[in-house]
C-alpha cells in the first residue's frame, strides 16, 4: 500500500473494507465530472488521479493558453488602434518572466479552487493518487487492489507527434511545453494548421516571434472553405507565414536552430526556425492502462471505443472525453462524463449527443461552428441553401471599425431549419451559442430572422444572414428586418 497515497488535502479514503459504487480513473475535468455527478446520486466513489490533479484543460490547455492569447491580443489592439482617427496608441512586451508568472498564478487558483479544494464537500468521494491499471478482475494502482465492477475511465489525451523522420532527434516543443517557455524564441514553426496551431502560432506572432505554419492541407479542416479563406488572409497580414499542402520529408537539427524539409507544389522546400512547435493533435492517454487484459476494445489509435451510452466493451466499464478519441473538447468531456457515471450507475438511459456541440477557435478573429457544414449536409444527402454575410454588413464591426469576418447558415431547403453555422469575428466565440440552441431546438432560419437581437451586437449577424434567405441585407435600413 505505500505506493498508493490518498491525497489528504481532497478527501477521505473509504472506510477499510469498503467496496466503492464507482471507480473513476482520471482526475482532470471529466474525471471531476464523473464522481460529482455520481456522488450527487448517492454513490460512494473512488477518483483515481496521476499527475497533477485537474487535468489538462487547468494545468496546461484551456486556461493557461486563453490567458496568454488574451494578453497577446492587447499587444495587437495597440497597434491597430489607429482604425479609429485621432488615436495613437502603442503596446509592448515589458517583462515576459512577469506574464508567465500571472499565467502560473492564475492556473494554480484555479486548480486548487476548482478541484482540490472541491473534493472534501463531496463525502462520498475519495481521491487516491497513483496509476491504475486493468486486471482480469479488477484495478491495480500501486500496490493496492480495487474492486472495480463498474468503472468510467476518463484519462484524457497527449499531444501527438507525428511520425516525420528524425523528429525524434529535434528539441521540440508541444502544446504543454510551449505554454511554459522561460523565454521566447526569435522564431517558431509550428507543424499542424488545427486549433492549436493556430492559436499559438498567432499567439507567438503577437508576441514578437517569427511564426511559420505549415500544414498538409490548410488552416482548420472541418471549418467552412470561406473561413477558412478569409482567416489565412488575416493571419499572414499580420506577417505569419503560412504553407499549406505541405507533405513532411524529415526535419533535422540546424545551425539556426531546426530545419524542416518538404515538397511544397511538387518542389523541395527547407523551413529554419529557433524552435518548432508540433501542433499535430492529441493521442489518448492509454498506455498503461493494460485494457486488453479486461476486454476492453481500442481503435487504431488507441482510443477507447464506445457505444451511443459511452459503454465499452467490458460490462460495467466506460469511457468519457478524450480518451475516446471523439469531441475533444473540456466541456464536452464533462457533459460525457457525467453521462457515463449516470449510466454506470443507473442502466444505459443516457445516451450522448453532440449534434449541437458548439466550436471554438480563439484566433483574433475568433472562429466558431455549430452543426453540418454545407459539404457534410451535402455528403448526408440533404438538399440545402446556405447564405454567406461579410461583418461589413453589421453595424457591430462597422461601428468598430473591424470588419474581419464574416456568418455563414446553412439551411435545409424547403422547411429552411438550421442545419450549421459558422462565425469567424472578433466577438464569434459569444455569438455561436445562439445558433447551437437553434439547431438544439430545431429552429429554422425564419425563426432567427423574426428574433428580437440588440443592435449593434455581433450576434446580430446570425438574424441578418437568416434575412439574406428572404431578401439582399445591403438594402436593408439599421435595425430593419
Amino acid at each position: 500500500m505505500d505506493a498508493v497515497t490518498t491525497h489528504d488535502c481532497c478527501a477521505a479514503p473509504l472506510p477499510p473494507g469498503a467496496t466503492p459504487d464507482l471507480v473513476v480513473i482520471g482526475a482532470g475535468s471529466a474525471g471531476f465530472s464523473a464522481a460529482i455527478r455520481a456522488s450527487e446520486l448517492g454513490a460512494r466513489v473512488t477518483l483515481i488521479g496521476a499527475g497533477t490533479i485537474g487535468g489538462t484543460c487547468v494545468n496546461i490547455g484551456c486556461v493557461p493558453s486563453k490567458t496568454l492569447i488574451r494578453a497577446a491580443e492587447t499587444l495587437h489592439q495597440g497597434k491597430s488602434a489607429a482604425r479609429f482617427a485621432g488615436i495613437a496608441a502603442d503596446a509592448h512586451l515589458a517583462d515576459w518572466a512577469a506574464v508567465m508568472a500571472q499565467k502560473e498564478a492564475l492556473v494554480s487558483g484555479m486548480r486548487d479552487a476548482k478541484y482540490a479544494a472541491l473534493l472534501p464537500q463531496y463525502e462520498g468521494i475519495s481521491y487516491i493518487g497513483g496509476a491504475a491499471r486493468f486486471t482480469a478482475d479488477g484495478l491495480v494502482v500501486g500496490d493496492a487492489r480495487l474492486s472495480a465492477g463498474r468503472v468510467v475511465i476518463a484519462t484524457g489525451a497527449a499531444p501527438a507527434i507525428p511520425p516525420i523522420p528524425g523528429i525524434g532527434d529535434v528539441p521540440y516543443l508541444t502544446s504543454t511545453t510551449a505554454l511554459a517557455l522561460d523565454r521566447l524564441p526569435r522564431s517558431l514553426l509550428v507543424i499542424g494548421g488545427g486549433v492549436i496551431g493556430c492559436e499559438l502560432g498567432q499567439m507567438f506572432a503577437r508576441f514578437g516571434v517569427a511564426v511559420t505554419i505549415v500544414c498538409r492541407s490548410h488552416l482548420l479542416p472541418g471549418f467552412e472553405p470561406e473561413v477558412v479563406g478569409a482567416l489565412t488572409g488575416f493571419m499572414r497580414q499580420e506577417g505569419i507565414a503560412i504553407r499549406g499542402g505541405v507533405a513532411y520529408r524529415r526535419i533535422r537539427r540546424d545551425a539556426a536552430g531546426v530545419a524542416l524539409e518538404v515538397t511544397l507544389e511538387g518542389r523541395p522546400e527547407t523551413i529554419i526556425a529557433e524552435q518548432v512547435l508540433v501542433a499535430t493533435g492529441r493521442e489518448p492517454n492509454t498506455a498503461g492502462l493494460d485494457l486488453a487484459a479486461a476486454g476492453i476494445a481500442t481503435d487504431t489509435r488507441g482510443a477507447i471505443a464506445v457505444d451511443e451510452f459511452l459503454a465499452t466493451s467490458r460490462s460495467g466499464v466506460y469511457a468519457a472525453g478524450d480518451v475516446t478519441g471523439r469531441d475533444q473538447f473540456v466541456y464536452m468531456a464533462a457533459y460525457g462524463a457525467k453521462l457515463a457515471a449516470e449510466n454506470a450507475l443507473n442502466g444505459n438511459t443516457r445516451r450522448y449527443d453532440a449534434r449541437a456541440m458548439p466550436e471554438v477557435v480563439f484566433t483574433d478573429p475568433q472562429a466558431a461552428r455549430v452543426g453540418l457544414t454545407e459539404a457534410e449536409a451535402r455528403a448526408q444527402g440533404l438538399v440545402v441553401r446556405s447564405v454567406t454575410l461579410g461583418l461589413d454588413q453589421v453595424p457591430r464591426a462597422l461601428a468598430a471599425r473591424d470588419t474581419r469576418g464574416l456568418v455563414k447558415l446553412v439551411a435545409e431547403e424547403g422547411s429552411l431549419r438550421l442545419l450549421g453555422a459558422q462565425i469567424l469575428a472578433p466577438e464569434g466565440a459569444d455569438s455561436i451559442q445562439t445558433a447551437v440552441l437553434a439547431i438544439k431546438h430545431r429552429l429554422t432560419v425564419t425563426d432567427l430572422a423574426e428574433t428580437l437581437f440588440p443592435y449593434l451586437t455581433t450576434v446580430e449577424a446570425l438574424k441578418l444572414a437568416a434575412l439574406g434567405f428572404q431578401k439582399d441585407v445591403a438594402k436593408l435600413s439599421c435595425c430593419a428586418g
